[in-house]
């Protein structure tokens, strides 16, 4: 689709929109800063699952890479990250493990918030990529389509666990062992 079709004006020259997706490229990295830090929050927990583990491991390498990715395309700009928003998205990440370990299910809970996380993390990109054509910086395109197809493919990792990992937290509620994580 071009602008043309989809009834945007010309907007590559203009700076707001430039600095629109500067912005964009900002939050990216502070929600990829944000997603590290649950993610490591939840292998340090999960005792019983090695499958979520390994797959939150995996995911991990391929966010710093994400990170690395955003930061290039941010030093283009001569734009840093956001320190403020990637504290803030740090801690609310802490904050937000923190609330599911008390629960009995806490891996349910984490599967699900991880699902969701992932499907947020796929619209902001898909947006980013909109960003990136309308302002001219089709460069950028590719890399964001990467991080596009790696979060697509851990969200359908994560939804594809979520019957097995319900099953197993069941099977161990069941039989009286620990299934919380």
């Amino acid at each position: 689709m071009t602008a043309s079709t989809t009834g945007m004006a010309d907007l590559t020259s203009s700076e707001d929109i430039r600095n629109i997706f500067i912005t964009g490229l900002e939050n990216a990295h502070a929600l990829e800063k944000q997603a590290i830090q649950l993610m490591e929050r939840q292998v340090e927990r999960f005792e019983n699952y090695p499958e979520m583990s390994d797959l939150l491991r995996r995911h991990i390498t391929e966010t710093e890479g994400q990170i690395r990715r955003l930061d290039e395309m941010l030093h283009t700009f001569g734009a840093d990250r956001s320190i403020l928003k990637d504290m803030a998205t740090q801690f609310m990440a802490n904050l937000a493990a923190a609330g599911h370990m008390p629960m009995a299910d806490e891996v349910l809970k984490n599967t699900f918030a991880n699902h969701a996380f992932e499907n947020f993390e796929i619209a902001s990109y898909k947006s980013l990529i909109v960003m990136a054509e309308a302002s001219g910086n089709q460069k950028f395109i590719p890399g964001l389509q990467e991080t596009l197809r790696e979060e697509e493919k851990t969200a359908q990792a994560v939804y594809d666990m979520i019957e097995p990992i319900t099953r197993k937290f069941l099977m161990r509620s069941a039989q009286g062992q620990k299934a919380d994580r």
